[in-house]
């Protein structure tokens, strides 16, 4: 008989883990609580218009190369990416002007050199240090697990870790190269896809600009959930079932050793072992009886949360020229707005917002002639978020699009909207504080320090996803499931898998 694995939550960190076991041959159940899988990557469809529900940056196309190469499979056989040229646009509020960065330092040299004299040069040395410190992580950290500070601080990545940037934060190491606030925003928004903040988070994230400006942005032609298709065709080619509309209501846990899981219908299923790629927090104080749990709230509180965010899903009546695929619209205080999100919980009043316009690069995301547009603006995870005040801040939103994108009829030709907030969060995604990412990537919650991808007191439960080692992303994610497979199976390599056992 085959070892049974079954694997709560379908997001990455979910699916990859389905992948790798199942062709490991493991027989592999994949719970899915909502309709689809996905995770966080939910897709939905209205009025001819295809919404991506989440992420929507497909980067570090070098770790999503290596997992389908671990399956077997080629990511140009299951999806049609396209680099996009520029990778992102800049908007500077009450400001005639925007920039295109393009991942071409042969491009972006000139543009930092028109916002900042003499920082061309300076920009090629940050990304030299940044692409070395990001093959150092590859090769010695984000594939290695960790049980103790031992694991952390023994000889050889001590050796390596001494030449990363680990005890001073972004904010200060990027100010050591540039001067310019127009420039150092540049250089730190990519810590929003970390869910942490520049004064918070330790400077070896100045790997995230090697991603940026070094190996480009892509897209999977058909939205981000292309990918989520891929990873269940992967997983159920090596027989693994994915069933949706099944959620969990706890972990069952026998004699110190985790025996499977019972759906909220009462259905019971047995597993050898179980992974719970579900919001960490939610796993420990919902799924797990008190014994068994890992810490209590107490200490889950006490954690930082990376950003919620307010969403607004827009189909838009015509075209919107002014914008490219990837936008960014910066705040003019920039500690301001991130201590209304980290410090000081309130909804920001001059905040930085992202929008995606997906339609401008894939026709078939929205009807003929028309865009589809994804704003999100970063806030506080626990706020109120009523539907009045959905409503508020959303015309706030909507009149600062009009005013710094210089279209003045904007609010006018919207046909299609939809808020998604902090309760939702919440409700779709069992998400502790309705964090849109879960923790962020502070000194404090990284490596051995974030939470780990094993539990100490229950026998056969792990964790993949966002909240253990190595963080948030979609690829971090696939790594995650890496280094929960490498628990199951006992490679205590530092570097990438190049096969599976069987």
């Amino acid at each position: 008989m085959k070892k049974h694995a079954v694997i709560i939550g379908s997001g990455f960190g979910g699916l990859g883990s389905a992948c790798l076991l199942a062709k490991a041959g493991y027989r592999v159940t994949v719970l899915e609580k909502n309709e689809q899988p996905g995770g966080r990557a939910s897709v939905f469809s209205e009025r001819g218009y295809t919404f991506d529900m989440g992420p929507s940056w497909y980067l570090m196309p070098d770790i999503f190369e290596h997992f389908f190469q671990l399956m077997g499979e080629k990511v140009e056989d299951h999806l049609v990416l396209k680099k996009l040229e520029p990778s992102y646009r800049i908007f500077y509020k009450d400001e005639d002007r925007t920039i295109d960065i393009f991942s071409d330092l042969e491009k972006d040299i000139p543009t930092f050199e028109m916002l900042e004299p003499g920082s061309g040069a300076r920009l090629r040395e940050y990304l030299k240090r940044a692409a070395y410190q990001y093959d150092v992580a590859k090769k010695r950290f984000l594939f290695k697990n960790y049980d103790s500070i031992l694991d952390f601080l023994n000889w050889e990545t001590a050796i390596e870790g001494s030449r990363l940037s680990v005890f001073s934060n972004m904010d200060s190491y990027v100010r050591k190269f540039f001067k310019t606030p127009a420039v150092q925003k540049i250089m730190q928004y990519t810590l929003v896809f970390l869910g942490s903040s520049p004064y918070n988070t330790p400077a070896l994230y100045n790997i995230m600009s090697h991603i940026d400006f070094s190996m480009g942005v892509f897209y999977p032609q058909g939205g981000i959930y292309e990918l989520v298709k891929a990873l269940v065709r992967i997983a159920e080619k090596h027989g693994a079932v994915v069933r949706t509309h099944a959620d969990v209501a706890r972990i069952l846990v026998e004699k110190g050793t985790a025996i499977g899981v019972e759906l909220v219908g009462g259905e019971r299923i047995e597993a050898d072992i179980v992974i719970s790629n579900a919001d960490m927090a939610f796993t420990d104080l919902q799924l797990l009886p008190e014994e068994s749990r890992v810490k209590d709230e107490r200490y889950w509180k006490s954690r930082t949360l990376s950003p919620s965010a307010f969403i607004m899903y827009l189909g838009i009546d015509g075209r919107v020229p002014e914008l490219t695929h990837h936008n960014l619209i910066f705040s003019k205080d920039w500690k301001k707005n991130f201590s209304e999100i980290f410090d000081n919980p309130q909804w920001p009043d001059d905040p930085s917002l992202y929008i995606c316009a997906p339609s401008i690069t894939d026709p078939n995301v929205a009807p003929d002639g028309k865009e589809n547009l994804f704003v999100l603006v970063p806030i506080a995870p626990n706020l109120s978020d009523a539907d009045e005040q959905l409503e508020l801040y959303g015309e706030k939103i909507l009149q600062m699009l009009e005013t710094t994108l210089r279209i003045p009829n904007l609010r006018e030709r919207i046909e299609y909207k939809k808020f998604f907030s902090v309760k939702d969060f919440k409700q779709r995604y069992n998400s502790f504080g309705g964090s849109a990412l879960g923790f962020a990537h502070t000194l404090t919650q990284t490596a051995i320090f974030r939470p780990n991808n094993v539990n100490p007191n229950v026998r056969n439960l792990y964790y993949a996803g966002a909240g253990t080692n190595p963080g948030i992303g979609m690829p971090i994610c696939l790594i995650s499931a890496e280094l929960a497979y490498k628990r199951i199976v006992g490679d205590k390599s530092s570097g990438p898998l190049t096969s599976l056992q069987r």
